[in-house]
């Protein structure tokens, strides 16, 4: 997964030593050929990513646990000119990964670029009024679902021509808050999820984290109005969707190739 060099008037493969040399930038972020799945890939962050992905050049599998929104946001790629796969999957449940993996790989044979990016965090009353069902819930969506479904095609990635695996995290693992225990936990086994499968499946397969702070997603209109306004960040402000796109596209893409196993924090400066 190397991109090209322009030297001079010429482009090449190669390294080039001797002569100064530049990247060309629209050939490192270029997905043309590329085949990304995105789970939470419907609404949100995760369908700022399949809108990017698919501008780049990619074909997209499009996960999420109803259909008609994954249809809705298989036409969208479709009328970029990419090829979408819209699968309704949970990603919480064992067996529907098995699927989504499945369906992805016979529908185009590969899977280059997978982002982990479904996520719940709701409100506890307390950790101890936390019931089972709320506790397992929450660490099989932004635990559980993604070990599985990135060690089933981290695997396949392995075993061909390698690729790239994008975990979504939180700043809420950084930053733990009281009744986001479940949420928080999960959240940090996932930053350490990334090490193991960078390790378990290099050098082939990448393996990094995008650790997102507050963004102005769907999840966001019941916030406080003055959350919506103003955090405690550097930049002062949560993020708006789109703004999750450039990290997203450079370690999905060629622009990263010797970046894997990191952590890179997408929060305004929060942490």
């Amino acid at each position: 997964m190397t991109g090209e060099r322009v030297t001079g008037e010429r482009v090449t493969g190669e390294r080039v030593t001797g002569e100064p040399t530049r990247f060309a930038a629209s050939d490192l972020f270029d997905l043309t050929g590329k085949v990304a799945l995105v789970t939470g890939g419907s609404r949100g962050l995760g369908l700022e990513m399949v809108r990017a992905f698919a501008t780049a050049g990619a074909d997209v599998v499009i996960a999420s646990r109803k259909q008609d929104v994954c249809e809705a946001a298989a036409k969208e790629v479709r009328d970029l000119g990419r090829r979408a796969l819209p699968v309704a999957a949970h990603v919480g449940h064992w067996e529907d990964l098995g699927r989504l993996a499945d369906a992805a790989y016979e529908a185009f044979g590969t899977v280059d670029v997978l982002v982990n990016n479904a996520g719940m965090s709701p409100v506890a009353p307390s950790s101890s009024d936390t019931s089972e069902e709320l506790f397992d819930k929450v660490i099989g969506v932004n635990f559980k679902g993604p070990f599985r479904l990135a060690s089933l095609i981290g695997r396949r990635m392995a075993e061909g021509d390698g690729g790239s695996i994008i975990n979504v995290s939180s700043s809420g693992a950084l930053m733990p808050q009281p009744r986001f225990g479940p949420y928080a936990g999960a959240k940090a086994a996932l930053n350490a999820l990334t090490t193991v499968f960078a390790l378990e499946y290099g050098p082939k397969v990448r393996v990094n984290t995008i650790s997102a702070g507050p963004f102005l997603t769907d999840i966001s209109k019941a916030w406080p109005e003055e959350k919506r306004q103003s955090t405690r960040s550097a930049l002062g402000r949560p993020g708006r969707p789109e703004e999750i796109v450039s990290t997203a596209l450079y370690l999905a893409s060629d622009a990263s190739s010797y970046t894997t196993g990191a952590l890179i924090r997408v929060d305004g400066g929060l942490y």
